[in-house]
């Protein structure tokens, strides 16, 4: 997070720890506020960060390393663009990174959890041998915020003028660029020194909240990140990221492409992702749910027949989360948290249809 940006957020009652806004002040009343459509909300994103990518080699480059169509997203020279979710898998096929990556000046950004940004950034340096790419960390040299509600379009266009009509639609304007994103919400990207004023302006209309709003949203709207506590746990398609857009199949190869391509055309999507509540109260407590926990049916006689790959508290009780479940066990019968004994999932429906396999 940049420093500066850092003090702001704290002058204005951040409460921030291990580099992202817990709350300011009230965490389960801004969850409810989140919840509330008729409410808009406005929360930092510096938890994500950014990696740039520059030089005239930049999208060749990324089309031979992640699973979206990167020549789809198009130029930003005309002032918008298209942004596109994606992965970037390991050999066998396996997502290392979930992102968000649009065009940028000569090159493009990609958005991926703060905690896998140098690993990743690394690892995709290795590639890059004479391809005339560079990759830079942009994280400091960017503030990212998030804002949701009902009238979060019209707030956004009043205070960054036009807004993109389409859905992760790009646009790049005199104080900085706005994503549109599924579910009324949008994402505005600003230099340091602009971003206090944009704030303020904002926030004459939204209410400010914790990162972990933004997290309950993208597990109710059924978007996938990729975390520590997953990486090299999931294919593409078992965490959706095929429906949302962020696999292409007629595109050429990048790492773990053929087994991705096997998956869905010659093999059986054995596992998918489910939107689910977890009331984990035990003794009048709620306990705590995370990404990697582990989920069980008697159907699957004591292994594991899913995993946790999102959770975020939920402002009707319990935690929210995005699971990926066999799908045989989900149709068979009901599904527990940490053993057979366990709390049971609640399924819930997610705002797109999945395809079983």
């Amino acid at each position: 997070m940049n420093s500066d940006w850092q003090a702001y957020l704290q002058s204005q009652h951040a409460l921030i720890e291990d580099g992202r806004v817990a709350h300011f002040g009230n965490a389960a009343a801004e969850l409810i506020s989140t919840r509330t459509a008729t409410a808009t909300v406005l929360t930092d994103l510096s938890h994500f960060d950014l990696i740039q990518f520059a030089g005239e080699d930049a999208q060749s480059f990324l089309q031979g390393q992640v699973t979206c169509d990167v020549s789809r997203i198009g130029s930003s020279s005309a002032g918008s663009s298209l942004a596109s979710y994606g992965g970037y898998c390991n050999p066998k096929g396996r997502l290392l990174a979930s992102f968000m990556l649009w065009h940028y000046d000569d090159g493009y950004l990609m958005q991926l959890p703060g905690e896998l940004r140098a690993g990743i950034q690394k690892r995709l340096s290795m590639y890059v041998l004479r391809a005339k790419v560079r990759l830079g960390d942009a994280g400091n040299t960017m503030v990212r915020m998030g804002l949701a509600g009902d009238d979060a379009r019209a707030l956004i266009q009043r205070v960054c003028g036009e807004v993109p009509p389409l859905s992760l639609g790009v646009n790049h304007g005199e104080k900085g660029s706005v994503i549109s994103l599924p579910g009324d919400r949008f994402e505005l990207i600003v230099p340091p020194e602009q971003a206090p004023a944009v704030w303020q302006d904002l926030r004459s209309e939204a209410e400010p909240v914790g990162a972990p709003c933004w997290d309950w949203l993208n597990i109710r709207l059924g978007i996938p990140v990729i975390l520590p506590e997953t990486q090299e746990q999931f294919v593409p398609q078992m965490v959706n990221l095929d429906t949302i857009g962020g696999v292409s199949f007629q595109k050429g190869c990048y790492p773990g492409q053929e087994i991705v391509a096997r998956t869905q055309y010659l093999g059986k999507i054995k596992r998918r992702m489910y939107l689910a509540n977890i009331n984990s109260n035990e003794g009048g407590e709620q306990i705590s749910v995370a990404a990697g926990d582990e989920l069980f049916s008697a159907d699957m006689e004591g292994q594991s027949s899913g995993m946790v790959a999102n959770a975020s508290p939920s402002p009707g009780g319990g935690f929210d989360v995005l699971a990926v479940i066999q799908i045989s066990s989900v149709e068979g019968g009901r599904i527990h948290w940490k053993s057979t004994d366990g709390p049971a999932l609640d399924i819930m429906r997610l705002p797109y249809a999945i395809d079983p396999g």
